[in-house]
């Protein structure tokens, strides 16, 4: 089974409800103003600190929302019980993955990640739109989850391979734009998100595959990041090259530090 779907089968075969997620972590409302210059027909604009998240809190910089507040959100955007949901953002599926891994957490299964996103639309010659879609609310209820958590008290566990999202510096400790602290998990492995990709698209099954058995994911899996956000990729990576569903650990880094008795490496 894939969870990605091509610019070229999406202009095809269409979907029930198209989400855009581009967003930026260094201006929160440059993703809604690249929506408004241009974006594919039919797309809603989900927001990820106002749609996807709640205020920061001590669970870190976008703490996930409860089910039933984002099941609400949901049917306001027009989500069915048996709706065809396809999620993109402007490139890398960075974010547009949040909202991939956070619809399968209420239990819908039919949702797909646009391969390339935004950039991979144009690139195929289709057309952008600055038109907005009316919205009829839809009559989605959340289910039995199809993903898995993890909390800060399973952590660290030498029997889970545990997977870090973000890019090496700030993984070794080196420096963090983005966080107060740097540094990781004791006992993470620097799994950067963008190694999913070439030329902005996945892999293919088998090289996701190779890629994270080098880094030594063999059974159980968590995956973090900064906020839960990039680390959601790394899951769809996961199971686009076979493995097992991995847990997230939601409140990620953002969320482990802002308890000063929990460990931090460096290396």
């Amino acid at each position: 089974m894939t969870y990605l779907i091509s610019a070229e089968s999406l202009a095809d075969q269409g979907a029930d409800c198209l989400f855009d997620c581009s967003f930026s972590l260094a201006d929160a409302e440059a993703g809604r103003a690249l929506f408004e210059r241009g974006h594919i027909p039919g797309a809603v604009y989900v927001d990820l600190n106002l749609d996807l998240s709640e205020p920061p809190d001590h669970r870190g910089r976008h703490p996930m929302p409860d089910r039933e507040t984002f099941a609400q959100r949901m049917r306001a955007v027009g989500v069915n019980q048996d709706s065809k949901i396809v999620c993109y953002d402007q490139d890398t599926g960075a974010f547009a993955a949040r909202l991939w891994w956070m619809l399968r957490w209420l239990g819908h299964g039919s949702v797909y990640l646009l391969d390339g996103g935004r950039a991979a639309w144009e690139q195929a010659g289709l057309a952008l739109t600055t038109d907005i879609t009316d919205l009829e609310a839809g009559n989605f209820e959340a289910r039995e989850p199809l993903t898995r958590l993890c909390d800060a008290s399973e952590l660290p566990d030498a029997n889970r391979v545990l997977l870090d999202a973000r890019d090496e510096r700030r993984f070794r400790g080196i420096e963090d734009p983005i966080d107060p602290v740097a540094g990781h998990i004791p006992g993470a492995i620097c799994a950067t998100f963008t190694g999913n990709l070439a030329e902005g698209r996945f892999l293919d099954a088998r090289a996701l595959r190779q890629r994270f058995e080098s880094l030594g994911v063999l059974g159980d899996t968590v995956c973090y990041c900064g906020s839960g956000v990039t680390a959601t990729h790394n899951i769809l990576a996961l199971l686009e090259a076979g493995f097992d569903e991995p847990a997230l650990y939601p409140d990620s880094w953002s969320g482990w530090i802002t308890d000063p008795s929990r460990p931090i490496a460096w290396d």
